[in-house]
């Protein structure tokens, strides 16, 4: 069984472009595996929802819409490569990693002819599987990261790191120099709770001397341009910190 290692450091953030989180189905009989995979898909910020079989992976898929399916070949009714098959008619494109026990050219050649996008052999490793899931959905999807695309999006809120415009809801928002560093951070980081000590170092680039308040005031100062009449997009972690994702 792969191991999990949460101390990992962690590549730039992916999301879709509406800065929600990606979307990733896991279909495996075993159970201990796909609590594992899910932990370690959650950890990357994405949302994660299982199925047992290849039926019920049809039936969540077709509600869900996930970005990727991590889909395991042998199932105890009908087999990965019929999901898959009936993914594609349902047509879906979503990318498809295909995981089994098998090993032999033949099932690989097979699975990946048949429309799958790539494929991981029992036993694997656990950050192996998931650099390559990222990268298939960097390709299959126009997804926002921390590597390219200048304009940041989130919900209706956007940000243009080139002309250093903001919108939110079409509506431009005027941001000083350092309120436009501050969102810049937030907005590159969706759904993840940044501490005083973070922001500072990256806002500000040096240590205030405890005088941490800086942080708060500049928030506040966001919040009346972002969140004002509107539904809240900035949020307080209580002990913890901020962070920022698209309004319910």
């Amino acid at each position: 069984m792969p191991a999990f290692d949460s101390t990992r450091t962690q590549p730039a953030p992916i999301t879709r472009a509406d800065g929600s989180p990606i979307r990733v189905l896991v279909v495996d009989d075993e159970p201990t595996l796909t609590d594992l995979l899910s932990m370690a898909l959650r950890y990357e910020g994405w949302e994660v929802k299982t199925a047992s079989d290849g039926k019920a992976a049809l039936n969540v898929a077709r509600d869900f819409k996930p970005d990727a399916v991590v889909l395991d070949i042998m199932l105890p009714d009908i087999d990965g490569l019929q999901v898959l098959s009936r993914l594609r008619a349902d047509g879906s494109d979503t990318a498809v990693l295909f995981l089994t026990a098998k090993d032999s050219l033949d099932d690989r050649i097979t699975g990946l002819t048949a429309g799958g996008d790539d494929y991981v052999t029992k036993p694997f490793s656990l950050e192996e599987l998931v650099a390559r899931l990222r990268g298939l959905i960097r390709r299959s999807i126009a997804s926002v990261t921390a590597e390219n695309d200048p304009v940041i999006r989130i919900g209706d809120l956007s940000l243009d790191e080139d002309s250093h415009e903001v919108f939110r809801d079409g509506e431009l928002i005027e941001l000083t120099a350092t309120e436009f560093e501050l969102l810049r951070f937030l907005m590159r980081n969706p759904r993840r709770v940044l501490s005083k000590a973070q922001i500072l170092d990256r806002v500000w680039s040096y240590d205030f001397g405890g005088k941490s308040s800086v942080v708060e005031i500049y928030i506040s100062y966001l919040r009346r341009k972002i969140d004002a009449g509107r539904t809240p997009m900035i949020h307080t972690v209580r002990g913890a910190g901020y962070l920022i994702k698209p309004a319910p």
